[in-house]
């Protein structure tokens, strides 16, 4: 997805974000950002807050997302990414990030996140440490 990054009011910056997601691993989804010529970044966030950003502000601390809608009927969303002292602003299109949402949804409905989990075989791992 062809994305915007944020510089300042007049400046951005061309992105791309490819967003994957994994139906073993259905409550976070993974944006890796790639700038030509550039470093790439992966981020995962939660599946259900990138929904969520999409029609009200969601998320604390390090990553937030929010609905900013322009005049010319041009429907995006803002993402905040921060990490210790830096942060980036994004400009994701809410039309194909809520298209691809619904894909999502479709594999793994809502609330059925964890039904595959097997919780003994869970607990025992987690007290073995």
């Amino acid at each position: 997805m062809d994305i915007e990054r944020v510089l300042s009011l007049s400046a951005r910056q061309a992105i791309r974000a490819e967003f994957s997601f994994d139906p073993r691993a259905p409550l976070t989804v993974c944006v890796e950002f790639r700038v030509e010529g550039g470093p790439r970044a992966l981020w995962r966030i939660g599946r259900d807050l990138l929904r969520q950003g999409l029609r009200s502000r969601s998320g604390v601390g390090d990553i937030q997302i929010w609905p900013s809608n322009y005049p010319e009927n041009r429907a995006t969303a803002r993402l905040q990414l921060t990490s210790g002292d830096m942060a980036a602003l994004f400009e994701l299109p809410i039309p194909r990030l809520s298209e691809w949402l619904d894909h999502t949804y479709a594999l793994v409905p809502a609330g059925h996140e964890l039904a595959g989990v097997d919780w003994d075989v869970t607990t025992t791992d987690l007290l073995a440490g």
